[in-house]
């Protein structure tokens, strides 16, 4: 489990009133004190994440949210906190603790318009009577089976394993499906500059290796400044080039002409997200001018450093383009506007670091503000004039 890229585990959120028993629920689950426990209402603060493996299903992260009915001081922050959490949600758990479902039904309609697989638990059965009855009435009201469980006591925390295990499973996705086959040779161009972290690969780097190597593929590794000399000392032209696409250009200038061409992060745009939406969104790249507005949005939160992808050669080359009057805005981490209408275009990284439901939430975002939505690499590639080239 430890192995799994956060990423790549099944996000599963925990969404209930103040005091209906989610931090207990969750402490029982990993077996560990990973949520504070108190009778005080709008004790979790902050949406609380922990990584586990669950029976049947392989490793997960579990999130554990504040109260939908908070009502402290930072009640409306906290609260705004756990609707951003949907974003991210492959499955939703949402603890009821009584036949009042008045406060949850807003967010139950949601998950139904989102999509996202939901469970229903009746909580805190512990200090209940009469609950065969409690636990009917709930299903008939709202359509849909009621587990009742205790946190605190463990009663029915095996039927919700099992009740886990058997929703929908994920789609199985591959980054570089349809492009390689066992046996074919694909080149990986990977320049290592001073914003690589040191002594290791970055994660698309590392995520794509490993991939190739259990589809049995024959993966080479150079730097760009040795990209010629690989090339001629193979037999044969490689099926598949990747590269980094901050060296799009020079790459694509070295590609033989039967060789497949595309790099990390469009790879990332095709697994994480929507690879056709971003690819039209580069078309908004012919429709800027310096008066336009650009919004950037980083998967990852790091100091910028001097040859930093997103904060620095990207800006610099759409105003080498449009001029240095454009508006250019760097969010980073899970920070997203939640007005997008400003912008003019949206340009998000290879979201290396999130889950497909988070990128394909912005996605969605974007198409509702209409507002186009690209990516780094298919900006990038669009903006030197080799989008033609690139296969994604």
């Amino acid at each position: 489990m430890a192995a799994t890229l956060q990423s790549e585990r099944l996000h599963i959120a925990l969404f209930g009133r103040c005091n209906s028993g989610k931090s207990t629920l969750l402490n029982r689950l990993t077996g560990q004190d990973a949520a504070i426990v108190s009778p005080r209402a709008g004790t979790t603060t902050d949406p609380v994440r922990k990584a586990m493996e669950w029976p049947g299903v392989g490793a997960v992260t579990l999130i554990d949210t504040p109260g939908l009915d908070d009502q402290s001081a930072l009640g409306g922050e906290r609260v705004a906190q756990t609707r951003k959490t949907l974003d991210q949600a492959d499955r939703a758990i949402v603890l009821l603790c009584s036949e009042d479902t008045e406060i949850e039904q807003p967010l139950l309609e949601e998950l139904r318009l989102r999509e996202i697989p939901t469970l229903l638990l009746l909580n805190q059965v512990d200090r209940m009577e009469e609950l065969p009855s409690v636990v009917a009435r709930l299903a008939a009201r709202l359509g849909q089976e009621v587990l009742p469980v205790s946190g605190l006591t463990g009663e029915g925390i095996d039927r919700l394993h099992r009740a886990v295990a058997a929703m929908a499973p994920r789609e199985e996705r591959l980054l570089t499906e349809g492009l390689c086959e066992a046996g074919d040779v694909v080149l990986l161009v990977m320049p290592q500059d001073a914003s690589a972290p040191k002594g290791r690969l970055i994660q698309p780097q590392v995520q794509t290796l490993r991939e190739l190597l259990d589809r049995h593929c024959i993966a080479l590794c150079c730097p760009p400044e040795e990209m010629a000399a690989t090339l001629q000392a193979l037999r044969e032209p490689p099926r598949l080039v990747i590269t980094d696409s901050q060296v799009f250009d020079r790459v694509e200038a070295l590609t033989p002409a039967s060789s497949l061409l595309t790099s990390f992060s469009v790879l990332m745009a095709r697994y994480k997200g929507d690879i056709r939406e971003f690819v039209a969104g580069a078309e908004a790249l012919r429709r800027l001018s310096s008066r336009s507005r650009v919004l950037i949005a980083e998967a990852c939160t790091h100091a910028p450093q001097n040859e930093d992808i997103g904060r620095v050669k990207l800006p610099r080359m759409l105003r080498k383009r449009f001029g240095e009057a454009l508006q250019i805005d760097i969010v980073g981490g899970r920070d997203f506007p939640e007005d997008l209408t400003p912008y003019d275009l949206v340009i998000h990284c290879g979201a290396c670091m999130f889950n497909r439901r988070l990128v394909m939430s912005r996605v969605a975002r974007a198409r509702a503000a209409g507002v186009p939505i690209t990516n780094y690499g298919v900006a990038i590639a669009a903006l030197q004039g080799i989008l033609d080239r690139v296969t994604w």
